[in-house]
């Protein structure tokens, strides 16, 4: 495969259309790849945009596309398989670039997501999170992301309470943790490079005095929270389920998000075999997120 150009653009973009499902593996082999900036929350087809410095050799990259496609077809074998452009990118600075994706979202009545490089407006929400997530991770514009918040808001609670965020990313639930009232929160992600962009976002926000950064699995942790987020995908969701009952509290909350609406049944069935009972469902586009309680000892 070759690209015609008598000056080679300084970026290729990689375009798969995907079912949603599809989009944190497919993220993860990108970024693998070589990918500097992965875009996904902004496209409503189902879109996910990849950009890759650009190298001559497409074939190769193309090999490598299509053995890790066939591969994943084996794991998600109902899934339609993705369809994928290249096309050539204008010289341009990607870090900076991709940042027109990311605009000020008012996620409720009280709290607005704001980028770090915006003005803080004159605004009614009670709370404004300001977010320099990175190309890699999450910006609060994505249904799961904003339903996790939306959850958050409606089980934190006026006594102490602590909150295991399971999957930090960006860091943007533990920072809204501290917003709501948290007095500690603990921070998990395996991905250094999401603790790296979760700290500085908390730092942004002046939440770092009550936020715990962590790479060690949730298995280890050892300790029980109030409240226990994971907006993770569902294979992961249904690994850490025998987990979770450990890490909350009697009267305390799990808030499940990352799931489509046709896996919501599964995730209820394993909430329930594992003692956590399901509240309440909240829906937005496909996506799903599940909000269990875990009874006081009677």
């Amino acid at each position: 495969m070759a690209l015609s150009n008598h000056t080679p653009p300084a970026w290729l973009e990689i375009s798969l259309q995907a079912d949603p499902v599809l989009h944190e593996p497919l993220s993860s082999f990108l970024f693998d790849l070589g990918c500097t900036g992965i875009v996904s929350e902004d496209f409503q087809d189902r879109t996910l945009r990849a950009y890759l410095p650009f190298q001559q050799d497409l074939d190769k990259i193309s090999a490598r596309i299509d053995i890790y496609l066939h591969g994943l077809k084996k794991i998600f074998p109902d899934v339609p398989h993705p369809v994928i452009q290249f096309s050539q990118v204008e010289d341009q600075d990607w870090g900076l670039n991709w940042r027109r994706f990311f605009r000020p979202m008012r996620v409720s009545p009280g709290l607005l997501i704001l980028p770090a490089w915006e003005p803080i407006p004159k605004t009614d929400a009670a709370h404004i999170i300001r977010m320099d997530p990175g190309p890699a991770f999450g910006t609060g514009q994505h249904p799961t992301t904003r339903m996790c918040l939306e959850a958050m808001e409606r089980v934190s609670q006026r006594k102490p309470w602590t909150l295991l965020d399971v999957g930090a990313g960006s860091g943007i639930l533990s920072i809204y943790g501290i917003k709501l009232g948290a007095e500690q929160v603990l921070a998990v992600d395996t991905d250094p490079e999401a603790i790296q962009w979760a700290e500085r976002n908390i730092r942004l926000n002046d939440a770092a005095e009550g936020i715990h950064l962590s790479q060690e699995p949730i298995e280890r942790v050892g300790k029980k929270f109030s409240i226990v987020c994971a907006n993770l995908i569902l294979g992961e969701i249904l690994r850490l389920m025998s987990f979770f009952p450990g890490l909350i509290y009697p009267g305390g909350w799990l808030i499940l998000s990352g799931i489509l609406k046709d896996q919501v049944r599964e995730v209820v069935d394993s909430l329930s075999r594992h003692g956590l009972h399901p509240h309440e469902t909240l829906h937005q586009e496909e996506w799903a997120c599940v909000v269990a309680a875990k009874e006081h000892s009677t």
